[in-house]
């Protein structure tokens, strides 16, 4: 990231970046209070990653803040396919857990789209 937005862009993914980070844990606890296995390597998630890495040298700005926010899209579309899940299981644990992130990544989905608005005359 670069350019003259750099800090506020920095610190909105710095932001989402702590909190995805956060969930990790949890997940992991709930998901080993119901008797199953998490993730156990970097080959492993690899394998099982669905939003797919960009490695590029470089990215526009405005590019990565609306690929960053369509990633957060998907999040949300699987973090409520994930509560259907604990539903039809009637894990009201991990559901509420669930309803959290979903929310955080709405509010983070927001605020990437806010950040790459580009307003004009009409908007002041």
């Amino acid at each position: 990231m670069s350019g003259p937005h750099f800090r506020d862009y920095h610190l909105l993914l710095d932001e989402q970046a702590d909190q995805l980070f956060a969930i990790t844990d949890p997940i992991a606890e709930r998901i080993r209070k119901i008797g199953r296995t998490t993730i156990r390597s970097i080959g492993h998630i690899a394998r099982t990653q669905r939003i797919l890495d960009n490695d590029a040298e470089y990215v526009e700005p405005e590019d990565m803040l609306a690929e960053q926010r369509e990633d957060s899209k998907t999040l949300a579309a699987r973090l409520r396919e994930a509560h259907g899940v604990c539903e039809d299981h009637n894990d009201v644990a991990t559901a509420s857990l669930i309803e959290v992130w979903i929310d955080e990544t709405e509010r983070g989905t927001w605020f990437l789209f806010e950040a790459s608005r580009r307003l004009d005359s009409t908007d002041h």
